[in-house]
């Protein structure tokens, strides 16, 4: 990737979330903003290398800058899954060391790597080396009963010492056993105190915190109180508008994005080709789309009868682009 200044770009990025973060959804966010950086779902080395899934990792060029998220923990099959990462065409590889679920981690990678810190460092160092894009990694503070205070220092020297120049901390432990990944986003207590504190001990690092952010303005006084950058997830996801449509204003000083109504209408070109899409055995559905657009109107009125709307039409056989507009007229109606 040429011309995209990816520390610029991470002072707020959105944050990879299962079943969320896929191409749709990123497409839509970033009608909203020109300057934050998305990521994609997280991607295992495994299904890329051993499995071919090169489908997982389509995407429009619009969507950049764009980063790939890699679940994994083998140095040589994480290097070739950056490879193909990179071919592709993303502009960052980012290492998943923060996801505690079950299944991540009887695979031994997400948040059980935050135990090998060495482990991690030889991934990254055989990611960078393999090919050209940064390679940058997404952890917690720490897992379990670790003394964080040691622990966590102790993980960015190594990552650091492998290369890596930006990391995003979710400022809460994960819980191995005992919490299930939802409990896990909420139940931890926060502690921003930490992430400034590894600020102060790697003051070259990049470093964007994540967990616990939900407005623009949060993610402004991190900024302003030292962060590199505030990476945001389920607000976001959420209600889109509340913060991309601000966010290049608020964060770069730069244009307000699009009204709702507006982006809904700049999607008509989108939504028709994605229906129109071959993609063998897996019909294209409209809700495929729609489903990433129902919190476009939270908060504002005839906001529910747009929802309920798409809820119920857009995963219809047959379902196009008239049940977006007719989802618009019923919030339209139900708003005057």
């Amino acid at each position: 990737m040429t011309n995209i200044n990816l520390s610029s770009a991470a002072r707020l990025s959105i944050a990879p979330m299962m079943d969320w973060t896929d191409r749709h959804c990123r497409y839509l966010h970033r009608l909203l903003s020109k300057r934050a950086l998305l990521y994609t779902e997280m991607v295992t080395s495994p299904a890329l290398v051993r499995g071919g899934a090169r489908h997982l990792l389509r995407f429009d060029p619009a969507e950049q800058p764009v980063a790939l998220q890699l679940g994994g923990s083998d140095p040589a099959e994480l290097a070739k899954a950056a490879v193909i990462g990179a071919d592709e065409g993303y502009a960052e590889i980012n290492l998943n060391c923060g996801c505690p679920s079950d299944r991540v981690q009887s695979g031994a990678f997400g948040a059980v790597l935050m135990e090998d810190p060495a482990l991690v460092a030889a991934c990254c160092r055989a990611m960078i080396a393999a090919q050209p894009v940064d390679v940058t990694v997404k952890c917690r503070i720490g897992v379990d009963d670790q003394n964080v205070e040691e622990t966590l220092p102790e993980f960015l020297s190594q990552i650091v010492a492998a290369g890596v120049e930006r990391v995003t901390i979710h400022a809460r432990k994960a819980w191995l056993q005992g919490l299930s990944p939802k409990e896990n986003r909420d139940v931890p207590p926060l502690n921003y105190d930490l992430v400034f504190e590894m600020k102060q001990l790697f003051p070259h690092l990049h470093i964007s915190i994540n967990g616990g952010v939900s407005t623009l303005e949060q993610a402004r006084d991190l900024l302003d109180a030292g962060l590199d950058g505030v990476m945001i997830g389920r607000a976001a996801y959420h209600n889109p508008v509340d913060i991309l449509q601000r966010a290049d204003a608020v964060i770069w000083g730069e244009d307000v994005g699009p009204d709702p109504v507006q982006l809904v209408l700049s999607m008509r070109a989108y939504i028709e080709a994605h229906l129109a899409d071959d993609l063998g055995k897996m019909q294209p559905k409209l809700s495929q789309v729609t489903k990433h657009m129902l919190g476009l109107f939270a908060g504002q009125p005839g906001a529910r009868h747009w929802r309920r709307h798409l809820s119920e039409h857009g995963h219809r056989a047959g379902a196009g682009w008239s049940v977006v507009e007719d989802a618009l007229a019923a919030l339209e109606q139900a708003a005057a």
